[in-house]
């Protein structure tokens, strides 16, 4: 089986405190980001090889998204090298209590520009992870829902909302509809956060739970998966009883790259050993882990199995 996690590679520019700026210039941090990139590093990280497939910036900071995967042994047979556009930029804000937000420098840049040749054929075997930004920003998005919509491979998609890139939360849902459809026909993976379920559904007061519920009966979905912050994740399915494991605690430097982190934890388990428990609780190690880390900077397998070991 091969593993592949299709999306965005950007940069994250992350407020650097530790030397005083000025009013004229202030010092930043350039991370090597974007939800697919930091889940296939995660998965490379945590023993499970995936390949890349994205499209890189012919620009310095594209070389150093190819140079970052590389080295953290991800594959890039797949990933398209462009020349002159530019990669995508994230301004990271981190609040005192290490909570991330984001806002996103999109227009004309490599990431969503996407030919059909660009994709390529996958086999039933294979494992197609996507989702993030890549489903609401054309012209990538309708090509991304093309090719997941005839791909034959097993699929997880990671909601990962992201207000500033589409405020309209009811033209968000529009966006993610058919993506949904196609999870639900396939027996897919939905990943979102409490945050993304109540951001997209916040007029119904339902608890997380309740429109995760709603969303696997809708769309007849397998497996949705949940994270809850601090508090642990839990899944449910259309024809599923609901299960939930406690988080890991841990002193929260941020919480960049929590999500991608916990779906790359959760994948590594659940393509293996196809153990929903045991995959959560795996999730939930590699994201606390990261979440005490300055930036995404996710764990390998041993780290996980230590803490889970402790835990």
């Amino acid at each position: 089986m091969h593993v592949v996690v299709c999306g965005e590679a950007l940069i994250d520019l992350i407020p650097d405190n530790s030397v005083p700026g000025t009013t004229q210039s202030s010092l930043w941090q350039a991370h090597s980001a974007g939800g697919p990139l930091n889940t296939a590093v995660a998965l490379a990280r945590l023993g499970l090889p995936a390949q890349f497939l994205g499209r890189l910036g012919g620009d310095g900071f594209g070389a150093q998204l190819r140079s970052h995967l590389a080295v953290n042994d991800v594959g890039l047979d797949l990933a398209v090298q462009t020349e002159s556009e530019p990669t995508s930029l994230a301004i990271v804000s981190v609040d005192s209590t290490g909570q991330a937000t984001y806002t996103f420098h999109l227009r004309g840049t490599a990431n969503f520009n996407w030919a059909p040749q660009e994709f390529p054929e996958l086999g039933a075997d294979d494992w197609l992870h996507t989702g993030s930004l890549m489903a609401v920003v054309e012209p990538g998005r309708s090509a991304l829902l093309d090719y997941l919509s005839t791909t034959p491979a097993g699929l997880s998609f990671d909601l990962n909302v992201r207000p500033t890139v589409q405020p309209d939360r009811r033209l968000y849902g529009e966006l993610l509809d058919p993506f949904l459809k196609v999870l639900g026909e396939r027996g897919g993976v939905v990943r979102a956060s409490d945050e993304d379920l109540h951001w997209l559904d916040p007029s119904s007061g339902s608890s997380a739970r309740r429109i995760a519920a709603d969303l696997a009966a809708t769309y007849g979905l397998e497996l949705v998966v949940v994270t809850t912050g601090g508090e642990g994740a839990f899944a449910v399915g259309a024809n599923r009883e609901p299960v939930s494991v406690p988080g890991l605690p841990t002193a929260v430097a941020d919480t960049v790259g929590a999500g991608d982190t916990f779906t790359a934890g959760f994948l590594k388990v659940w393509l293996e050993e196809k153990n929903l428990v045991g995959a959560m609780r795996s999730g939930c190690a590699a994201a606390s882990i990261v979440c005490s880390r300055i930036g995404a900077n996710p764990p390998d397998a041993d780290e996980v199995a230590a803490l889970l070991a402790r835990a």
